[in-house]
């Protein structure tokens, strides 16, 4: 795993889509058609709109899987993540082949079936982000880091549901829906290639947390350390709490 610090989030978007526009381009290149997991949230808009932006990936040719999504969420909610990708990523660049989270339907099948398309072959880039408790998809601390379940129905910690809030996704913490469909953390590490992006000088005591310490499941997104094509994005801010030590020894390929 390698880190990124940037000055800020526009700077650090637009390099973080240069990125994965090129692992799209290439696994087209090489096998004709891209897999690819999307992240949803506030710190990946505009990662998002810089890397559709781009012009120069044929989408037809990219298949999408959802990386989390809350269970009994309608995707008419300003939460949903289902409504976040088909608005910001889906329609938006003509996504024909897509696999998203029904938080209506039946979450034990909705695991199996999405879970069962996953599996059928590589991903070559995962998008993903890390959370106010340090979080990787909704995999709050302690995170399962032995199941190899694609997906699971987990259980969301109070931290996490005061981040949704303090985002502005729900007006109280009372709305937030207490369980979500998630990627597993070993599902994720199976991408290929992982793209982290995460700005904002509130996710710094997060960094830090999986960052500047050991790999643990109480921080979830420290195992992305043991990836060997990880690359995390970050901006002053968000990098504002890691040691000096630390963000040389993250600076370049271990």
């Amino acid at each position: 795993m390698i880190v990124r610090v940037f000055e800020d989030k526009l700077s650090l978007s637009k390099a973080a889509a240069e990125q994965a526009s090129a692992a799209v381009r290439r696994a087209i290149h090489d096998r004709g058609y891209a897999r690819i997991i999307a992240a949803t949230g506030t710190s990946q808009l505009d990662f998002l709109d810089a890397l559709t932006n781009g012009k120069n990936i044929d989408w037809q040719r990219v298949e999408m899987f959802h990386l989390d999504e809350y269970v009994g969420l309608p995707i008419t909610h300003p939460a949903s993540f289902r409504k976040y990708l088909v608005e910001r990523l889906i329609h938006k660049v003509g996504i024909a082949k897509y696999h998203l989270l029904d938080g209506n339907d039946d979450p034990t099948e909705v695991v199996r079936r999405v879970g069962e398309a996953l599996r059928s072959a590589p991903v070559d880039v995962a998008f993903v982000g890390i959370g106010e408790n340090g979080h990787l998809a909704f995999n709050d601390p302690p995170a399962n880091f032995q199941t190899e379940e694609p997906y699971l129905i987990v259980q969301l910690d109070d931290a996490c549901l005061r981040q949704q809030v303090g985002e502005g996704w729900f007006a109280s913490i009372s709305e937030v829906p207490r369980q979500a469909i998630s990627m597993s953390v070993r599902q994720i590490l199976k991408a290929k290639e992982i793209i982290c992006v995460v700005p904002d000088a509130r996710k710094a005591p997060a960094v830090k947390l999986c960052f500047d310490g050991e790999v643990s499941p109480m921080a979830p997104a420290s195992i992305l350390r043991t990836h060997s094509a990880a690359t995390v994005y970050l901006d002053r801010g968000s990098a504002s709490l890691l040691s000096p030590g630390a963000l040389i020894a993250l600076a370049a390929p271990a």
